[in-house]
């Protein structure tokens, strides 16, 4: 009678260790990330360098912590045309009744912050 031995091969360690129940997990539906990607992305390319160094940089800083409603009010703003929103960011003119100015006066003060203007 023959004996049949099996070989063992020792499998490699996953590259990436599962998360457990007691760590801090946040998983963002796919559509989520991907609007979120959009915005940056129309925030760097508005079509006006002035306003892509305006939106861009407040995108980055904000976009990954930003609540869905306040996702919402970012891209009404943004979809305001630039020549408008540069006028209102500059304070060459104020912003029409219908558009979020606390929104708008957020995004005011950190550009302000972070270009060093007080």
């Amino acid at each position: 009678m023959r004996v049949r031995r099996t070989l063992e091969i020792a499998r490699p360690a996953p590259i990436m260790a599962p998360k457990t129940a007691g760590e801090d997990i946040s998983i963002e539906p796919q559509e989520l990330v991907n609007r979120r990607r959009r915005l940056r992305y129309r925030a760097w390319h508005r079509g006006t360098k002035e306003m892509d160094l305006v939106l861009g940089p407040y995108a980055d800083a904000h976009i990954d912590i930003l609540p869905v409603a306040e996702l919402d009010r970012l891209e009404t703003l943004m979809d305001e045309e630039d020549t408008d929103l540069l006028k209102w960011v500059m304070g060459q003119e104020a912003p029409r009744a219908d558009v979020d100015a606390e929104l708008l006066a957020r995004l005011i003060a950190y550009r302000q912050e972070t270009a060093g203007i007080r």
